[in-house]
């Protein structure tokens, strides 16, 4: 009797497994059927509209850069060092002075050099009867050292004495002056925003005139750069020149820095 009992429960369970598995097996029919049915068919897109916007943000620099080199010639490789080392920390002691910090002074370039000069063996005057002219030889006259760094100048109105002290201790080049904005990010962000909220404008007028209405926004893409502006007249031209004997600061015009950003926005409709 027991024995049948076991028997009777352990078929009873294997009939629920069987419906169990037979209902699965159905359900994964009917899903592939319906799919099959979507085949070939074309699925609703988006309808959506694109717009543009551009945005304009001013600031006015408040740091400057500048690049110089020290160059000096000198019969040998170590007295053409000494001169340029001489003036060179002439110079950097010079911009201590001015509060210029460490981390905004950069040797960007260090280069030693031999000096050649073409002389001739003998004049054509002098050559032999086969019409032979002995041609020259270069001379190794001496060695140039050279050493260019670039620094930031954080407080601007010093930049134009710093520009003419750095030629009155010894630079002889001073090149690359450009001027640049410390919170470039805040700026860019300003004009991010400005060129959003031209494309949002652009965007329900045209809504309005196609009679639809905005529901999201499916897209977005920007573009920016920041451009100079020469605002007071000034002028910002990117030098490089010999200074002059005497000390003479120069009056230097920052003008505006100009941040243009240009953004693309596709928004659903209905």
């Amino acid at each position: 009797m027991e024995t049948l009992f076991k028997n009777t429960r352990f078929v009873n369970v294997l009939v629920i497994l069987l419906f169990s598995g037979a209902l699965f097996l159905l359900g994964l029919f009917f899903n592939g059927v319906k799919e099959y049915s979507f085949i070939g068919r074309d699925i609703p897109a988006l309808t959506t509209i694109n717009v543009t916007g551009e945005g304009e943000s001013f600031a006015k620099p408040d740091i400057a850069e500048v690049s110089f080199s020290v160059t000096k010639d000198a019969k040998t490789v170590a007295e053409a060092q000494k001169t340029s080392t001489e003036k060179i920390n002439a110079i950097m002691a010079y911009l201590k002075e001015m509060k210029i910090e460490d981390k905004d002074i950069k040797t960007t370039d260090y280069s030693v050099y031999p000096k050649y000069e073409y002389q001739k063996a003998v004049t054509c005057l002098d050559f032999n009867l086969n019409g032979f002219c002995p041609e020259g030889k270069q001379i190794l006259t001496g060695y140039t050292v050279s050493q260019s760094v670039s620094v930031k100048i954080r407080k601007i109105e010093d930049a134009g004495n710093i520009l003419a002290s750095i030629g009155d201790k010894g630079a002889t080049n001073v090149s690359n002056l450009s001027f640049s904005v410390d919170k470039k990010k805040e700026v860019e962000a300003d004009a991010r925003n400005k060129a959003i909220q031209d494309a949002q404008k652009k965007a329900e007028a045209l809504a309005k005139s196609l009679g639809v209405n905005l529901t999201r926004v499916v897209s977005f893409s920007e573009g920016s750069a920041p451009m100079p502006y020469y605002g007071m007249g000034g002028s910002m031209k990117s030098t490089s020149f010999e200074m002059a004997d005497s000390v003479s600061a120069p009056t230097v015009s920052v003008g505006e820095n100009k941040f243009t950003s240009n953004v693309t926005i596709t928004y659903e409709i209905q």
